[in-house]
């Protein structure tokens, strides 16, 4: 269609979409328990035994580094009588997870190796009551998890949608997101739908109204239309600007890849379903959330920088700061309109302007999830 033909407003998801729990079990299972899901940095499993549990979908998961330093994933579940085998968030076991409840143990690569009056029991089939393994992978440092019994395209569904925004892998590979390590980690509890804080990220419309300190290191922002509306467009540093900080000034020291045409912008990546990469000459700025109810979504944020930087304790705050502030204000824009989803006003769901109907595609993404 050309421009004079295209329709201002565009219909959103009815209402219901993000206040149904029947919708959000739906979700669960079709989105998050079928595509590969961003569970932990790398870095947070540093040495054998060290394990950290995460929710995907309606599992909880645990990924632990076995001896031979590979990261395996596991339901969190005894196969005795399906007890929780790991209740603490994150720590570190010796050679093997015990089962408080009757001591079945299984060593770090999920075998049965001992269990209670396990010699009076000959034809127990040790391999076969192991823990159930799910799909793992690393990339960008991170570890990818995928509860399906036949994970979808790695390349296809996760860095596909990297290409999809800046229109090649290699312009993220300049970043050397794997090498980074974690200057700050914050993690925002939300009670807000996990597709509302997708919307929000997508869009810039709000920019001007709820983020001041952000459109004046980006002033492009102030016009309404994000950088995810242009395949392969980085938002310019205003003129004044030296660097990605709350207050304009200089940032850190620069990452090596990144060319001379990525210097000085900021680049913002979607990948469904949970994750958003933001990208600027410094630093990287990685979201993960995970969804924990139809009106509650953690989100956990991490500050990425040169390991040298973040070795030597250089001080990352005006960075964080600035970042900071735009996810208070995004996540408080996405709690107040959480109640709204469940007023009559939106049964039939609101409209995007047109810098935002780029987020209709997903919506039909959801719906087709759904389907």
């Amino acid at each position: 269609m050309t421009a004079i033909d295209t329709p201002s407003l565009i219909s959103t998801l009815p209402g219901r979409y993000y206040t149904d729990p029947a919708v959000f079990a739906g979700e669960q299972e079709r989105i998050f328990e079928t595509m590969w899901f961003c569970a932990v940095r790398s870095d947070d499993l540093p040495g054998p035994g060290s394990f950290r549990t995460v929710r995907i979908g309606r599992e909880s998961v645990v990924l632990a580094r076995g001896r031979d330093q590979a990261i395996r994933g596991f339901l969190n579940v005894c196969r005795h009588r399906g007890a929780q085998l790991c209740a603490d968030e994150e720590g570190t076991v010796g050679r093997a997870f015990r089962c408080t409840y009757h001591a079945w143990t299984y060593d770090l690569t999920g075998k049965l190796v001992a269990a209670p009056n396990l010699a009076s029991m000959p034809d127990l089939d040790k391999k076969a009551y192991g823990l159930v393994t799910v799909h793992t992978r690393e990339w960008l440092g991170y570890v990818w998890v995928c509860l399906a019994d036949e994970p979808p395209d790695f390349a296809h569904d996760v860095e596909g949608a990297v290409v999809e925004r800046l229109g090649d892998l290699e312009s993220l590979d300049a970043y050397d997101v794997a090498s980074l390590k974690v200057g700050r980690r914050i993690r925002y509890d939300v009670a807000a739908n996990w597709k509302l804080i997708v919307e929000n990220f997508m869009e810039c419309y709000h920019c001007a109204t709820i983020h001041p300190e952000l459109t004046e290191v980006l002033p492009e922002f102030a016009n309404g239309y994000a950088a995810q509306y242009y395949v392969g467009h980085g938002a310019e540093f205003g003129a004044d600007v030296q660097g990605f900080t709350v207050d304009g000034s200089a940032g850190l020291d620069r990452i090596p890849g990144v060319s001379a045409d990525q210097d000085r912008r900021y680049y913002a990546i979607t990948i469904r379903p949970q994750v958003f990469v933001n990208l600027v000459p410094d630093h990287v700025i990685l979201h993960r959330m995970v969804p924990l109810a139809a009106d509650r979504t953690v989100v956990e944020c991490d500050w990425l920088y040169l390991p040298g930087v973040v070795e030597s304790g250089r001080d990352v705050s005006a960075s964080v700061e600035l970042f900071h502030r735009v996810n208070q204000q995004d996540f408080e824009a996405c709690e107040r309109t959480q109640p709204g989803m469940s007023s009559r006003v939106y049964t039939n769901g609101g409209v995007l302007v047109p810098s935002e109907h780029h987020i209709a595609q997903f919506h039909h993404w959801v719906r087709e999830r759904l389907a």
